[in-house]
């Protein structure tokens, strides 16, 4: 009877281990699909990046031309 539970217990335990390595593979291409956003990600990221650049550099021109006119008027003879 003990060989019967031995043989059993055998059983369960490569029913387990077979179990585990599915979930593991699943895992695995799981994470490898994961990975393909970030694709659109830092396609993303950095059209942000250039409209961000972009309008600091309006920001700048805007606050040199305020500045410009802002002299003008407030310095006599020009």
């Amino acid at each position: 009877m003990n060989h019967l539970y031995t043989i059993i217990a055998l059983d369960i335990a490569d029913e387990r281990a077979r179990q585990a390595r599915l979930d593991q593979m699943a895992m695995r291409a799981t994470m490898v699909s994961a990975k393909e956003p970030g694709v659109a990600r830092r396609g993303l990221a950095r059209a942000l990046a250039l409209v961000s650049r972009r309008s600091a550099s309006a920001a700048r021109h805007l606050d040199a031309r305020t500045a410009d006119d802002l002299r003008h008027a407030l310095v006599p003879g020009e």
